[in-house]
């Protein structure tokens, strides 16, 4: 049950940005298929998993909002445009910071949890 709520969130987070950086994109339609506050993450997560930009500890209202997803639903819409602009080592980083670790060897999109 943790290891799909971590996944979810990480490709929340990833669905969030992407849909804040390519408006009108199907990234936002299909993450509205999944549970979660969607543009709470677009709005307190995005600075936290962009792949511009240093590793960073999210924020307590990122974490939040990471606590409301469905993180395996998440996972399940990660795709290359989302990883191109998404870094999801970031997104893992995020997720165990908000205390929803990922397991080893989870896969999000391409990317497997170390």
């Amino acid at each position: 049950m943790a290891n799909s709520n971590v996944q979810f969130i990480m490709i929340f987070a990833i669905l969030a940005v992407t849909g804040a950086l390519i408006p009108g994109s199907k990234i936002v339609a299909l993450g509205q298929e999944c549970d979660g506050d969607f543009q709470g993450l677009i709005t307190q997560c995005t600075k936290f998993v962009q792949r511009q930009g240093s590793q960073t500890d999210p924020s307590p209202e990122c974490c939040n909002v990471i606590k409301t997803l469905d993180v395996p639903c998440v996972c399940q819409h990660v795709t290359d445009d989302i990883q191109a602009v998404i870094d999801m080592a970031k997104v893992a980083h995020v997720a165990q910071y908000c205390g929803i670790p990922l397991a080893h060897g989870t896969t999000c999109g391409s990317f497997t949890i170390p």
